[in-house]
């Protein structure tokens, strides 16, 4: 093994009340690709600020390798003001240490990969603006040890898949903190638990890491019950024979004591359980939302603008869009940031007004909104004021009275933090706040735009157990994949060109499909190029994969699969037309007034046909990339 380049040893951080990290050790060495977690609260971030020396130790050692270069993303990073974009990236650039001159270029690559003009100020910068500014720092700056806390927050799919592709190239010791498993999993090669103040490691896969984790809980647990037990029995022996026994029975106090300790120190009957419950939908019709003929622009900023005849620039985000939510569904809405993803839900929700076209809102519809930038949560407020208005101490859900101090320890809040300002709460807990307040009102429509940023594992899981359960309709903005596709059945794609296009399945299925469909373009176009998949999404590392095991099933396509891949495209096409046909009938506002069954009937056929369409396009995408991987086993050298 290489010498390590950092390492620490029996570290400790205490909090004065409590010890956040204890008896901790840590070694980190060149082609390390570690994954940090543990849940909010936990000290991982804490962690990070230590290694990167940004904070002190209470007990142990720190080593650094001599002329070891650190670079740390921090959660809430901090831009100055006044310096163009591309003077912050490359201020933290050493160009004595490494030989060569500040590559600029690099730098404006970087940023503009990111979606930001190197020679913008950096006076204005949004929170995710700011993020992607000290994460091109971070990068630019060539680090051996690279300490990246969230580095997915407010980034786009396109992007985060990118910056996956850097950072499997990073030679270094790499350490992430993040919440999306599916990053987690495409980049990391050692998991590291941060819980109850220790330090675990493990090598291997993250998609391992529950296994082993659920392992280790259930031998902790099975160590409190035993001790539990012996307490118990010794107390009672206690209280029963001390009286008549006092002076040869005090070496069976002591180690009544030392069990104690020992209890405390295992720090189980501490441990907070987070509970979520949104409760039954309520009331609402089987049709919840139709956006009919909608056209949305937006104003270009600023600094991009180009005025023509005195008239500020706009730019189009849908063209003549046409959507109908029904109940029950399940959407996700993906796209690159800026492609107007919260300005579609915003109009859905009547929030905002589209330049042409309408919204119509199903019987009975409460709508319960989760804005990414919270901007319905009083900064001045306190937690308890939010929920209660100021004016009572409790809160009702699911349909029941609760108190709203129990409430907000569900959702993991100490009692001190309950009457603190929520501008002094971190945006881990900013998000659960948000989350305990819509779960507390009646709603039968979730919209959740970004729900998952700063949130813990433990705590995304449960949200997501929440959304399974939930019988109302869900529309979520996400650039969590592993979110995505445990939680949605359909997507809504911004493809670009004021285009949205509606998929089936989660985003694997369609990254799958998409794929499917390129490679079958490229095929037809004799384009037998190996570079990379245009779009705003690029092939799945898991694609080859299934493409090998589809050309070892068989070697050539049996007549009914040809006749299939020969036939479908023309039944697809038809169901598209009649779905169309369908969709324009029920958007007439008369039908449903004048001829109640007619329209039922029409919602009826639109949902076999979707359904059929569906069917087919999954049949003959599921033919055509069996067709492709035998046609690269017959060329495999074209």
């Amino acid at each position: 093994m290489p010498r390590p380049l950092l390492t620490i040893a029996d570290c400790g951080i205490n909090l004065g009340d409590r010890w956040l990290l204890r008896g901790a050790d840590l070694a980190l060495h060149a082609g390390d690709r570690l994954t940090l977690v543990g849940r909010n609260g936990a000290g991982k971030s804490s962690l990070m600020k230590l290694l990167s020396g940004q904070r002190e130790m209470d007990e142990g050692s720190l080593w650094v390798a001599p002329g070891t270069r650190i670079a740390y993303l921090p959660q809430a990073p901090k831009i100055h003001p006044g310096k163009t974009l591309r003077a912050i990236v490359t201020a933290g650039y050493d160009a004595a240490a490494v030989g060569r001159p500040v590559p600029t270029h690099q730098a404006d690559a970087i940023l503009m990969k990111m979606g930001l003009d190197p020679d913008r100020l950096s006076d204005g910068l949004s929170g995710g603006e700011a993020r992607r500014v000290s994460l091109a720092r971070t990068l630019h700056t060539e680090p051996d040890v690279l300490l990246l806390d969230e580095p997915t927050n407010h980034m786009d799919l396109p992007t985060i898949e990118w910056m996956e592709d850097l950072l499997r190239q990073h030679r270094g010791a790499l350490l992430v903190v993040s919440h999306d498993r599916a990053f987690l999993r495409n980049l990391g090669t050692g998991i590291i638990w941060l819980h109850q103040g220790k330090l675990r490691r493990r090598e291997g896969h993250f998609s391992e890491f529950d296994d082993w984790s659920e392992c280790i809980l259930a031998k902790e647990a099975l160590a409190l019950h035993k001790i539990d037990r012996r307490i118990a029995s010794e107390i009672k022996w206690s209280r029963e024979g001390i009286s008549a026994r006092r002076k040869r029975n005090q070496g069976r106090l002591r180690e009544l004591a030392t069990l104690r300790k020992e209890r405390a120190k295992l720090g189980g009957a501490t441990q907070k359980i987070m509970r979520m419950a949104t409760g039954t939908a309520e009331g609402g019709g089987q049709m919840v939302l139709e956006g009919i003929d909608l056209s949305v622009s937006v104003p270009i900023p600023t600094r991009q603008k180009i005025k023509t005849d005195n008239k500020p620039a706009r730019c189009q985000i849908l063209s003549h869009f046409n959507l109908l939510v029904r109940r029950s569904d399940r959407i996700g809405i993906v796209g690159p940031n800026g492609i107007g993803k919260s300005t579609l839900v915003r109009v859905l929700l009547g929030l905002q007004q589209p330049d042409s076209g309408r919204v119509r809102e199903g019987f009975g519809l409460l709508h319960a909104y989760f804005d990414q930038k919270r901007e319905t949560l009083d900064q001045a407020s306190s937690p308890w004021t939010i929920l209660t208005g100021g004016n009572r101490d409790t809160v009702k859900v699911a349909g029941k009275i609760k108190h709203v101090t129990a409430y907000l320890r569900d959702y993991m809040f100490d009692d001190h933090k309950m009457t603190q300002k929520v501008s002094t709460l971190s945006g881990g807990e900013q998000n659960r706040l948000l989350i305990a307040k819509l779960f507390s009102q009646s709603h039968n429509l979730l919209v959740l735009d970004e729900p998952t940023n700063d949130l813990d594992l433990e705590t995304l899981e449960l949200l997501q157990e929440v959304i399974a359960d939930y019988d109302g309709t869900i529309l979520i903005i996400s650039h969590d994949r592993d979110f995505l596709d445990r939680t949605v059945t359909a997507l809504l794609v911004f493809e670009g060109d004021a285009r949205v296009v509606s998929h089936s399945g989660g985003y694997s299925d369609y990254l799958r499909r998409r794929m499917i469909a390129e490679n079958r373009q490229i095929a037809r176009t004799g384009n037998k190029s190996k570079g990379k998949a245009s779009g705003i999404f690029r092939k799945s590392r898991d694609s080859k994969k299934d493409e090998a095991k589809a050309a070892k099933r068989s070697t050539r396509l049996t007549f009914r699969d040809q006749h299939a891949l020969d036939k479908l495209p023309g039944e697809i096409e038809q169901l598209t037309i009649a779905i169309a046909k369908l969709e324009a009938a029920i958007a007439d506002p008369a039908l449903f007034s004048n001829n109640p069954g007619k329209f039922n009937q029409a919602v009826a056929a639109l949902t076999t046909a979707r359904n059929k369409k569906d069917e087919k396009e999954s049949k003959w995408l599921e033919i055509a990339e069996r067709a492709e991987a035998l046609t690269a086993v017959k060329d495999p050298h074209p």
